[in-house]
């Protein structure tokens, strides 16, 4: 690297300052969204306050790993987080190791939001994320900080012979004494709003990558700590890495100008509280689904005749993916179309399940709107 390329080689690195000004109106309307979901959440109880739970950091977990182009298996995620909230997982699979750590990560990060941040506690979380050593195919270390052994850390894109240089992390020799000045910064820093340093945090995190892997995972679960704890919730009703997976390429663009910028960060700020702002408008879709759930179980949860169609119940609830047919059910239920066919007949005497108005070869099913 030739010159200040980076913003971690600015003279006064790492005070960084925005235009609170500038700011102030979006850090307002974020902040009374904020209040007024949570308002809204306590008034449902807690059972459903656990399924919103349930259902947000489901997507969370879904999306802060998708961002990384990492695929988990949702039903898998989705019954790690019930199994640790008491809800009745209704035959969902057992979880594999790496999924169980992630899910450690953040409830660690969200139900523990008010305790301090450590050396030892990120270790744990990233040992966590890489159980097994390995990220995919490759060895890498796990549980303390990067070593640089292979060269530089570096965010590259591009076929190979042909890579772009987005950014390079700072040397892993600087990496314990910058991570003791953010930790320090984390703990102990009192005169800021949570929401402000939540996106501070972020950007600082990812700006060091202390870590061989996993770096932006984690600088999201540190974010959203900094939530919680501005919510004072220890439950997620938002998703803030959904709506960055959303805007995936602009959260992108965004961190590699910062990162290549000066200390006035009032541009990325701006940035993370629309995203966040964002977040929370999409908000009301779990809320909506969280519903509407509870009141179709409440109608319909003594009728019901077996875990098969409580099954592809909750998957037409939660907005089922293309046509529901006796073969898709069969597929989904590992039984026969025949069980298939009975199950859903069953549910259409019962008024549940009507056929689709949809044309097509196979007769294909949807819920009851009425």
């Amino acid at each position: 690297m030739k010159g200040k390329e980076y913003i971690y080689q600015q003279k006064n690195w790492p005070d960084f300052v925005w235009n609170l000004q500038e700011l102030a109106g979006l850090l307002a309307d974020v902040r009374n969204r904020q209040g007024r979901l949570i308002g809204k959440m306590e008034a449902l109880g807690f059972d459903l306050q656990n399924e919103a739970f349930l259902e947000t950091l489901t997507v969370d977990i879904i999306k802060s790993n998708e961002i990384e182009g990492i695929v988990l298996n949702k039903e898998e995620v989705r019954s790690s987080i019930a199994r640790r909230l008491g809800i009745d997982t209704g035959g969902l699979p057992p979880v594999n190791r790496n999924i169980e750590g992630i899910v450690d990560i953040m409830f660690d990060a969200t139900k523990n939001f008010d305790k301090p941040l450590t050396k030892k506690r990120l270790f744990d979380w990233h040992f966590a994320m890489f159980p097994t050593g390995r990220s995919g195919m490759y060895e890498i270390i796990t549980g303390k900080w990067r070593d640089d052994s292979t060269g530089p850390m570096q965010v590259v894109s591009g076929a190979m012979g042909k890579e772009k240089v987005h950014f390079q992390a700072p040397p892993a020799t600087t990496i314990d004494k910058e991570m003791t000045v953010f930790i320090d910064w984390f703990n102990h820093k009192k005169d800021i709003d949570q929401v402000l340093k939540a996106s501070i945090a972020h950007l600082w995190f990812v700006t060091l990558h202390p870590f061989e892997d996993g770096n932006g995972r984690i600088a999201r679960a540190i974010a959203d700590m900094l939530l919680a704890r501005s919510d004072g919730l220890p439950q997620r009703f938002y998703s803030m890495s959904a709506q960055i997976q959303k805007d995936r390429r602009s959260y992108y663009d965004i961190l590699e100008k910062t990162q290549k910028g000066n200390l006035d960060i009032t541009e990325w700020t701006c940035w993370f509280l629309d995203t966040l702002k964002k977040a929370i408008i999409r908000s009301e879709e779990t809320l909506s689904l969280v519903i509407r759930k509870h009141k179709f179980w409440n109608t319909y949860g003594s009728v019901i005749r077996n875990e098969r169609q409580k099954k592809v119940l909750n998957k037409l609830l939660e907005g089922f993916t293309g046509n529901l047919t006796t073969s898709k059910w069969a597929k989904m239920n590992k039984c026969s179309q025949d069980t298939a066919l009975r199950d859903i007949q069953d549910l259409m005497n019962k008024g549940i399940l009507v056929k689709s108005a949809s044309g097509g070869r196979s007769t294909k099913y949807e819920l009851n709107s009425r």
